[in-house]
């Protein structure tokens, strides 16, 4: 068979007619940023590749100002492993890369973001006017990162499988283990059977459990937890649709799971990136919850109207409604409520 190699110029690039292919298609899906998709590729790069990317969230208008000799001077390696790096985070070359980063460096100026962005690392010295102006700044970025590279095609074959399932198992421990928890409440809200594990002994016998009509969805930042690997690869073995929500695509966990969401958030001093990464994957989590209570909105809306009658009479000052179907004319009990009975501010399930 002939080569079909194109040839390549000084920066390692194949000649090409046809454009960028550094963002994998994706339908009306927003492109993530050359930024996020290194950011989230870092910790499975090899070591002279991690400098390099290293290099460049350090510094990306300097790189996309740089020859690819001085990059790998830089980054005490190879011109080869530069190359090598750019057709990793799926660039074609050097030059391909250099025009990214110009490109999107431009439209955060043009945006005003570069000049606005808060530093995210806390510093000994930072006045905590200071402290909570970087932490909201991390946060608000890990969830609008989290929006921008979010694959919405993936996020509906999840959703469709979601609301075809028998039940759904949710696995997370530590931190991760409330982001499931909040998805498994949610989910219950509007009927949908599920269970939330944090317990490895519990999460590994539930999974066994399982089978081709149910799915598995697991919740790990860095996609390395063994206790959350470990029960989302049971229930694979088993047959059941596997889930992984993580930060990190190619993370070990990625081999036990059939779709992967992934999110966009940033490690800093003190952890301050756990609170963000806790976001950005409640973020995800609401995508999953409000796409699958669409699908089936008029269950979800009489779900979520038994739901909020039931626990009503908790509350101080509010009188629980009868039981049974409530009268032509009645005025949906209270101003707070719609004409389904869901109060305004418990359209999402929330608010309990």
């Amino acid at each position: 068979m002939a080569n079909t190699a194109k040839p390549t110029d000084s920066d390692g690039e194949a000649t090409r007619d046809d454009g960028p292919t550094g963002q994998s298609g994706r339908g009306d899906s927003p492109a993530p940023t050359t930024l996020l998709r290194i950011r989230s590729l870092m910790p499975s790069l090899a070591p002279a590749e991690q400098r390099v990317a290293q290099r460049i969230v350090d510094d990306p208008e300097r790189v996309a100002a740089s020859s690819i000799t001085q990059l790998a001077k830089d980054c005490e390696t190879s011109e080869a492993t530069v190359i090598r790096f750019c057709r990793t985070i799926d660039f074609t070359g050097y030059r391909e890369l250099r025009i990214a980063l110009a490109t999107e460096a431009g439209q955060a100026r043009g945006a005003g973001i570069s000049a606005r962005e808060v530093a995210s690392d806390i510093n000994p010295d930072d006045t905590l006017v200071t402290v909570v102006e970087k932490i909201a700044s991390t946060d608000a970025r890990a969830v609008e990162d989290t929006a921008a590279q979010l694959d919405t095609e993936v996020l509906q074959t999840v959703v469709e499988r979601m609301a075809a399932a028998r039940r759904v198992d949710i696995y997370g421990v530590g931190a991760s283990a409330f982001v499931a928890a909040d998805l498994q409440q949610k989910l219950h809200r509007i009927g949908v059977t599920s269970f939330a594990w944090s317990d490895t002994h519990v999460m590994l016998t539930s999974a066994a459990l399982l089978g081709e009509d149910d799915v598995a969805l697991a919740v790990s930042h860095t996609g390395t937890t063994i206790d959350t690997i470990n029960a989302l690869a049971e229930a694979r073995r088993r047959g059941a649709t596997t889930v992984a929500i993580t930060n990190f695509p190619r993370s070990p966990i990625s081999e036990a799971a059939d779709h992967i969401l992934t999110t966009a958030a940033r490690e800093t001093t003190f952890r301050s990136g756990a609170t963000a990464s806790r976001l950005a994957q409640l973020t995800v989590i609401d995508c999953l919850f409000v796409g699958l209570a669409q699908s089936r909105y008029t269950d979800s809306r009489t779900a979520l109207a038994t739901t909020y009658d039931a626990v009503r009479g908790l509350r101080v000052g509010e009188a629980r409604r009868r039981p049974g179907p409530r009268a032509a004319g009645d005025p949906a009990e209270d101003a707070g409520a719609d004409q389904d009975g869901v109060p305004h501010e418990d359209r999402n399930g929330d608010a309990l």
